[in-house]
Order: C-alpha cells, then sequence, then structure tokens
C-alpha cells in the first residue's frame, strides 16, 4: 500500500481490493477500479496500458456496494424543504452533507402540499448537481408530492391546500407549480386525471407516482397505460387491500403484456413502523423487482426526541422513535435513515444482502431511468460507491470517487483516505 493515498486527485488511478462488489445481482470477490470519478475496468489499464494503481486500498474483506438513491426526504437535522422561510439553499446544502453518513449519495428532495406562493418561492433554488465533498449527496430532481392528491387520503399535507378536484390540462399544473425544469417526480392521486395529464407529464420526462389516493386497481391500470411507473409509499395514504379491489396495491400482482419485463415500482418505508412486517414481507415476495426503499424522512432525522419541529405549514413532534403530526396520533413522515430501512428490510424479508442493497440503490435508479450512472457499480457508471460491512453498517461513502464520509471504528485509519 501506498504511505499517503489521496482522495481528492480525481485522476489518480485507485485500486480497491480485498472486497466484495456488488454487481450483475451478485456477491462477487474481485478488485474494485475507479479512476476520474468513474468505474473502470481494470483489463485494459494491464494488458493495453501496462499501468499501475497510483493507490491501493485494503477493504479487510468488507463489501463495496452501489450508493443508496432516496426518492423521497422531505428534509432533516433541523431543515424542512417545504417551508418557504428558512434558507432553503442552506437546507439542501446541511441534507446533503448529512445523509452520506447513512450511504446516501444522491437523492430526490420532496416538497409536500404547498400554496402556489410557497412553490414559487421554493423551487427555483432546487437544482440538480452532481454530489461531492463539498455539496454531500447528488441532487437528482425535486419530488413534488401534491397538492394534486386527494384529500380522503391527505395524510400531513394542509387540508386547505389540496387541489382534489379533476386536472384538466398540464397547464395547470404550471400554473400552481411555477416550474418544473428541475423537477423529477409528481405525486398525484391517478383518479384525478381527467384525461391525459399522466402522458403529457411523462412527455416531459418527468416520473408519475401515484399516491394519496382512493384509487381503484382500474384507475390504477389508466394510469399505467398512460406512462405512470411508481407508487408512492405502498399501504400509506391510499386504500386499503380488499379482497374485490385490491386497489392501487393490487398494481404489484399485475403483468402487462406490452412489457412484462418492466416492473411496477413502489416505495416504501421499511422504517419498521409506516409498514407493518407482515406487509413488508408480503410487497416483496409479491414484487421483489419492484421495491424501492424510501425513508420519507422529514426535519426531525437526526434530531433529538421530545422537540416540535416544522413540517410545512405544520408542527410535528417526536416520540419513541415515531413522528407524530403534533396534538394528534397522525404519523407524518420517518426519521429512519436509508441505512436503518436497508437493514431492516433485509432482517424482516431475509431477502439477503444484495437484494436489499439493490432496493436503494438499482431500483431507484430504474425508476429515474438512470442506469447508465447511477445504481450499479457497472464499467463507465459514476464511481458513487459505499464500503458496508456484513450486517450492511455503512463504513464509508464515496461520491464521483471522492471520499465523503468515514465511521470511525472502520478497519483502515481515516488518515489513509485523507
Amino acid at each position: 500500500m501506498t504511505s499517503s493515498p489521496k482522495f481528492h486527485h480525481c485522476d489518480q488511478l485507485i485500486k480497491f481490493y480485498n472486497c466484495f462488489i456488488i454487481r450483475d445481482g451478485q456477491l462477487v470477490k474481485e478488485d474494485f477500479w475507479i479512476k476520474s470519478g468513474k468505474i473502470i475496468n481494470p483489463e485494459p489499464i494491464f494488458y493495453d496500458e501496462k499501468s499501475k494503481p497510483d493507490v491501493v486500498i485494503d477493504c479487510k474483506h468488507n463489501i463495496i456496494a452501489p450508493g443508496y438513491i432516496d426518492l423521497q426526504i422531505n428534509g432533516g437535522y433541523g431543515f424542512d424543504f417545504s417551508n418557504d422561510n428558512v434558507d432553503i439553499e442552506k437546507a439542501i446544502d446541511s441534507v446533503a452533507r448529512g445523509i452520506v453518513a447513512s450511504g446516501v449519495t444522491s437523492f430526490c428532495p420532496t416538497l409536500i402540499t404547498q400554496s402556489p406562493e410557497s412553490y414559487k418561492k421554493i423551487i427555483p433554488f432546487i437544482h440538480r448537481r452532481p454530489g461531492s465533498l463539498e455539496n454531500g449527496a447528488s441532487i437528482l430532481g425535486l419530488h413534488l408530492e401534491g397538492p394534486f392528491i386527494n384529500r380522503k387520503k391527505r395524510g400531513a399535507h394542509p387540508e386547505h391546500l389540496v387541489r382534489d378536484n379533476i386536472m384538466k390540462s398540464f397547464n395547470e399544473l404550471v400554473d400552481v407549480y411555477g416550474t418544473l425544469e428541475d423537477v423529477a417526480i409528481i405525486t398525484l392521486a391517478p383518479e384525478l386525471d381527467g384525461g391525459s395529464i399522466i402522458k403529457e407529464i411523462v412527455s416531459h420526462n418527468i416520473i408519475v407516482s401515484m399516491g394519496h389516493s382512493v384509487a381503484t386497481l382500474n384507475q390504477g391500470y389508466v394510469a399505467i397505460s398512460n406512462g405512470a411507473n411508481f407508487i408512492t409509499h405502498l399501504f400509506n395514504a391510499m386504500l386499503p387491500f380488499h379482497h374485490r379491489d385490491p386497489g392501487l396495491v393490487g398494481l404489484l400482482a399485475h403483468s402487462y403484456p406490452n412489457s412484462s419485463k418492466v416492473p411496477v415500482y413502489y416505495g416504501i418505508i421499511a422504517d419498521g413502523i409506516h409498514t407493518h412486517d407482515a406487509a413488508l414481507r408480503i410487497a416483496y415476495q409479491t414484487n421483489p423487482d419492484g421495491l424501492v426503499c424510501v425513508t420519507d424522512a422529514i426535519s426531525a432525522l437526526g434530531l433529538e426526541p421530545g422537540k416540535k419541529h416544522k413540517l410545512g405549514e405544520q408542527f410535528i413532534e417526536i416520540c419513541d422513535s415515531k413522528a407524530f403530526i403534533a396534538g394528534t396520533e397522525t404519523l407524518c413522515g420517518s426519521i429512519a435513515t436509508m441505512s436503518q430501512c436497508v437493514r431492516n428490510l433485509n432482517a424482516v424479508t431475509n431477502c439477503g444482502i444484495v437484494k436489499a442493497v439493490e432496493c436503494a440503490s438499482l431500483h431507484p435508479a430504474q425508476v429515474l431511468g438512470i442506469t447508465e450512472f447511477k445504481g450499479t457499480l457497472n464499467f463507465g457508471s459514476d464511481a458513487d460507491f459505499i464500503i458496508l460491512d456484513n450486517q450492511l453498517n455503512v463504513l464509508a461513502t464515496f461520491i464521483g470517487g471522492q471520499k465523503v464520509w468515514i465511521a470511525d471504528h472502520f478497519p483502515i485509519k481515516a488518515a489513509q483516505l485523507s
């Protein structure tokens, strides 16, 4: 090993050895190479360039996995993305830097239902951007959860701001949000689509997710046929499963003749609180390839319990590792990290390390259609990866080949990764 590896030099050729790599659905023991922020194929280096690595790192038989991608996170560390009275750029920076400790290398900042005035104060200040040591996790675009949702399943969304009238034009969305330039996902209730709104949204390269809804299974079918491909926090804020009409939950068991290889993706909050263990097992066993771990984390993520915190226009409070609308028993988001959700998913479903990790990396990348550069350890992909022990605890996080976080107890000395 070299005496003083320097990870901030992006042009260095770096070799990780004594590691197990998650690649192509398997856990394989082989070396892992990166250069210039990308994962590279070492064969041409040996046979064509005849080059040697600038830095070699002994991983001590730990696991290298793709970085986690969180498609639904409302804030954290005291900051709420839906609060138009805070410094939104500071809020984004704080969360982006904080979540790397839980293995998240990319995320979609999420806004709950707001007024048009608030949207126009917040949305223009959140942009897609790459991750780095300075920026923290990459921003993949906004997730706008509401306001076009069903009032009956609004959850923590302010009732007076919900718009549960039938949508008639794409311009209606633009009028409410102001701009959709940096928007990646819109959650809406599919029963509100009065014609071809979902088709129009998808035509603008925005993912449509179905949620906060009382949609029937048939209404879900129509939404899928129009281009929707995601379900927001399955089981939460939707009709419960019924044997005569299973609602949106029934989409998990549906196959599509024209795209039989494409599953219906569904977000699930695997924190052990929002979804019962039995329901989590049923969902995974029904459609393992569609499960996407999301945290749905709120401003209280990373903060001490026993205090009130702001979520949009409402106050929330923390009790027994749960977040409630203040003075009620209504859950309003999670305070679990992605790392906790992945470990819990594995423990509850017994799906195994590879499958658990893919639910927080490969699957969310598939939802967004970005698997060419995120969500895998394939050659040519961005060098966004994490080092895990065999209990799925995060030991270190890398973005674009840069070390952005390392655990104090990691067996590789921190000085070697500086």
